[in-house]
């Protein structure tokens, strides 16, 4: 009986351990962008100890321009040192982009398809929230000619909950 609670402790601990490196469930917003304002209600789930989903919606907003993406990711996720992580990943999305009257363009704007990267670190405070800081190249894959034109330099600051 003893035996038996002693191992039930020893591998209740170990998953303790483990979920800290990452997290099951994570929401909350991501703000930046390369060349204006952006904000994303940020989602993300983990797969297994070290790899997880990240699924963004958001809004850009630019002196000229105005739209939104959804944008998906998988990451892989490196333990640093305590509640240090970092992190890298490749996904893509999908977008619009409307200008202002008057402003010169190929077009009014449009739809597009994109391919991103995301390389980034995070820290997992002891109470249910994390930030973290990234980097997303994106590249325009299919559809309007500005955004395939135009790579995107995207950095951004995130601050969600964990649950």
């Amino acid at each position: 009986m003893k035996f038996s609670v002693l191992i039930s402790f020893f591998l209740l601990i170990g998953q303790i351990v483990l979920a800290q490196d990452l997290q099951s469930h994570v929401l909350g917003l991501r703000l930046g962008d390369a060349d204006g304002f952006g904000a994303e209600i940020s989602y993300q789930g983990a797969l297994s100890e070290s790899n997880r989903v990240e699924l963004n919606l958001g809004w850009r907003n630019a002196s000229n321009w105005d739209g939104f993406k959804l944008t998906g990711l998988y990451h892989f996720v490196n333990h640093l040192d305590g509640s240090f992580n970092w992190y890298y990943g490749f996904g893509g999305g999908l977008g619009s982009i409307d200008y202002s009257p008057g402003v010169v363009s190929s077009g009014n704007g449009g739809v597009f398809v994109y391919g991103a990267g995301s390389i980034g670190i995070e820290y997992n405070f002891e109470i249910p929230l994390q930030i973290s800081l990234d980097f997303r190249p994106e590249i325009g894959l299919l559809g309007y000619d500005d955004v395939l034109n135009n790579p995107e330099f995207d950095l951004g600051l995130g601050i969600r909950y964990v649950f």
